[in-house]
């Protein structure tokens, strides 16, 4: 049986200052279901998760050039190991995040093992036509 989600976990960097930055866990989500989006729940220190949805495509073109417009925009910033910047705009104010770019490469490869870029809408349908036959199959 396939499973429908994949599922990782990340350690990132928020950027305080250019002289401050201190560690926070990220969980990542992508589901068959949705499969244009990549869920990121922030483990903030005393607080509840803070849940961001990145199109999935954002998150790869991210990883190899500067992408986003909006709220969320991504980077590399390269290194050694490389790293991607993303930041995180809202209403009540900015965040800058640094993380390590293999474990980001490993969850999407993942992701493309489920669904691969490319076939999104496909698989939809697919499973749309085949909930209309099988609603038939229930009529009868």
């Amino acid at each position: 049986m396939q499973h429908s989600t994949v599922q990782g976990h990340l350690e990132m960097s928020l950027v305080v200052s250019p002289e401050l930055s201190f560690g926070i866990g990220a969980d990542l989500v992508y589901e068959a279901g949705d499969p244009y989006a990549v869920r990121f729940a922030f483990n903030l220190p005393g607080d509840t998760p803070v849940t961001w949805v990145f199109a999935r495509e954002l998150l790869r073109d991210g990883l190899s050039r500067p992408s986003g417009e909006g709220d969320v925009h991504i980077h590399p910033l390269g290194g050694e190991p490389p790293e991607v910047r993303i930041a995180l705009h809202t209403p009540h104010g900015d965040a800058v995040l640094h993380a390590p770019a293999a474990p980001l490469v490993a969850f999407l490869a993942r992701t493309d093992r489920l669904v691969p870029t490319g076939q999104e809408f496909a698989g939809r349908e697919l499973d749309a036509q085949l909930a209309a036959i099988l609603r038939g199959c229930d009529a009868g």
